[in-house]
């Protein structure tokens, strides 16, 4: 459970179990928190993602080669959005690490990978001057996501992909410019302890809280890669869209051989979206067609009915001749094949 169980339940929401924790699924409907979001402002316990302290005196080098950004050009007070990666290339977790001093980094992981990315990192930190340290019990994080999340945080100058320390409800915590759902965004880092009086005192500002559920749909449709699904070990970066966040100037780097190789041949698939005028909504692992055959072409790894758009919209992994915008596909949508007309992502760009 997070710090914030108690404050769920009297809200009154739909909990849900997820990678271990007790989790808001909804409080009063996937909707109407995904519409708050996209018009006003959400709120989000994010506490159940795995906090990670990398410190030390070669920190920015041992994470340089730890993983494919070079985490070394943030500056103090600057995030990146970044990746582990197996030595096959394929994706162990996505990562965003914040730069809090000039030897300090904070490696925020997906909940469900935590350990994972804690024993990779101490694995690779082998002949490094570094320590690295899980300290996830240390932390609770709450986001306020929306076009009004500014006026509501009032945050003063931060840029995106920033942190600094910052004071609300006369509480000590981090303030990031970051986010998950395509919109402006904020995500607050307190000790536990401080957990509900930072979200009461934001909740009286206005924003509706939002749970799992709005959440996986905002992120679709802002075209944002979810582990287990667009990404996992078994796939890439480079088939995933996100080459641009691996640096190949870095002389070596976990993987590197691996994406080199890749990176000079054809994939065998890559990431699309896909719109259907159907309001059957492709999901998770149901095949692609291609519509000259009939045959399984690829594979949905996230679909879902757009609340803003107003129809289906899915992401897919599919052969690069057919993964061109405007091409025609098929979906399977339970024995119906469904037409779909691939288009370049994200599905949906915020107006700020």
């Amino acid at each position: 459970m997070t710090p914030l169980f108690d404050v769920h339940r009297d809200l009154g929401a739909t909990l849900t179990d997820f990678a271990g924790w007790r989790m808001p699924l909804r409080y009063q409907g996937d909707l109407a928190e995904h519409h708050a979001v996209r018009r006003a402002a959400g709120l989000f316990d994010l506490s159940h993602m795995g906090q990670l302290e990398v410190t030390g005196a070669e920190a920015d080098r041992f994470l340089d080669f730890a993983l494919v950004g070079r985490l070394s050009a943030a500056g103090v007070g600057r995030a990146r959005y970044t990746m582990l990666c197996h030595d096959t290339g394929g994706v162990l977790d996505d990562l965003v690490v914040h730069r809090l001093a000039e030897r300090h980094y904070l490696v925020v992981a997906n909940a469900a990978n935590t350990a994972v990315v804690f024993a990779m990192l101490r694995e690779h930190a082998d002949g490094f001057h570094v320590t690295v340290r899980d300290t996830s019990a240390d932390w609770a994080i709450i986001a306020v996501q929306g076009p009004a999340a500014a006026a509501m945080v009032d945050p003063g100058p931060l840029p995106y992909y920033a942190i600094r320390p910052f004071s609300l409800a006369g509480r000590d915590v981090l303030l990031a410019r970051t986010g998950y759902t395509g919109e402006d965004g904020f995500e607050l880092y307190c000790r536990p302890d401080d957990a509900v009086a930072v979200w009461r005192t934001l909740l009286g500002r206005g924003p509706a809280p939002a749970g799992l559920a709005c959440r996986d749909t905002l992120r679709l449709e802002a075209g944002m890669l979810l582990y287990g699904h667009e990404l996992s070990v078994g796939r890439t970066p480079l088939q995933a869209g996100l080459s641009r966040l691996v640096d190949f100037t870095k002389r070596d780097f976990v993987g590197a051989a691996a994406l080199r190789r890749r990176r000079g041949s054809a994939p065998v698939d890559v990431l699309a979206g896909l719109v259907t005028g159907s309001r059957r909504a492709p999901r998770a692992g149901y095949p692609v067609l291609d519509p000259a055959t009939g045959a399984a072409a690829g594979t949905v790894t996230s679909g879902a009915l757009s609340p803003t758009l107003g129809h289906p919209v899915a992401m897919a992994y599919v052969p690069p001749a057919l993964a061109a915008p405007g091409t025609r596909l098929a979906v399977d949508v339970r024995g119906t094949r469904v037409d779909a007309t691939v288009v370049e992502l994200p599905f949906y760009r915020s107006r700020r």
